[in-house]
């Protein structure tokens, strides 16, 4: 599936369990040799009451916490099956969805700004900061959604190589659990564009939780509204901050195929 062109594999483990190595994922995710995707999604019973639980694995074998075009795919599948609404839960936190339109909308909860719970360290405000050596970079914010993000606004974010200053703030020593890094561009008084580095995953066509956190940061440090719409390489969310602290996302998605994995795939692992 994908949303935007972030893309997953989604494997449906509710009936029976799944013993899921980092090799097995890895495998997986390879783009020539398995399948490849953005986050592996592995669906489980949830033990909290909600629809389903969702587990999120990164291509390098490391597990997230939260996904937002992720939430939105598997809310989609749920939703096919007849309910208006659904909750799904993650190690972050049980998510609320619904469909209308053929958009699917996901509660992604509220935002933390909380430093030991982002985490970040030495930044004692990190609503507005510099982080050191990226002061070209101008203004950051660090909340988390359920992963760390650090958002970062520019005159111009064409002009900011990814590939070169994502990796290096991915793992910069002020982030202890790595970071999903957004190069923000204000273009309206109700629009940003967005390009996100996403820790694990690299540069991703599109990015929910960095969608969320760019609308986030842009209103706290008195850029924008509540609301924005967010445009990334794979086209466009729609974030609205709502007064109670929830975030909302909403979006397209879509099922590329469905099938079964050939032992082959996994014969590396």
């Amino acid at each position: 599936m994908h949303g935007l062109g972030n893309d997953f594999v989604v494997l449906d483990a509710r009936a029976q369990p799944l013993a899921l190595s980092g090799d097995t994922i890895r495998a997986i995710g390879d783009r020539r040799r398995g399948v490849g995707f953005d986050q592996l999604l592995v669906l489980e019973p949830s033990t909290k009451g909600a629809s389903v639980f969702m587990r999120i694995y990164n291509p390098d074998g490391s597990e997230a916490g939260a996904c937002g075009n992720g939430t939105r795919c598997v809310a989609s599948l749920m939703l096919d099956a007849g309910p208006s609404d659904v909750t799904i839960e993650t190690i972050a936190g049980i998510l609320h969805a619904k469909a209308k339109d053929r958009l699917v909308s996901v509660d992604m909860g509220t935002p933390v700004f909380d430093p030991a719970r982002i985490p970040v360290v030495n930044v004692p405000a990190p609503k507005h900061f510099q982080l050191a050596g990226f002061e070209h970079l101008g203004s950051a914010t660090a909340l988390s959604m359920g992963n760390p993000q650090v958002v970062f606004f520019v005159p111009q974010a064409d002009a900011i190589d990814l590939t070169q200053v994502g990796p290096a703030i991915e793992c910069h020593p002020a982030f202890p659990d790595r970071v999903n890094v957004s190069i923000a561009e204000i273009t309206s008084a109700a629009s940003i564009r967005l390009k996100v580095w996403e820790r694990g995953a690299g540069a991703t066509l599109a990015c929910g939780s960095g969608a969320c956190a760019s609308l986030i940061a842009a209103h706290v440090q008195g850029l924008l509204g509540r609301r924005a719409e967010v445009s990334l390489p794979g086209g466009i969310l729609s974030i609205h901050w709502a007064d109670d602290d929830h975030v909302w996302m909403t979006g397209p998605v879509a099922v590329s195929y469905t099938g079964i994995l050939s032992p082959q795939i996994l014969a590396a692992a």
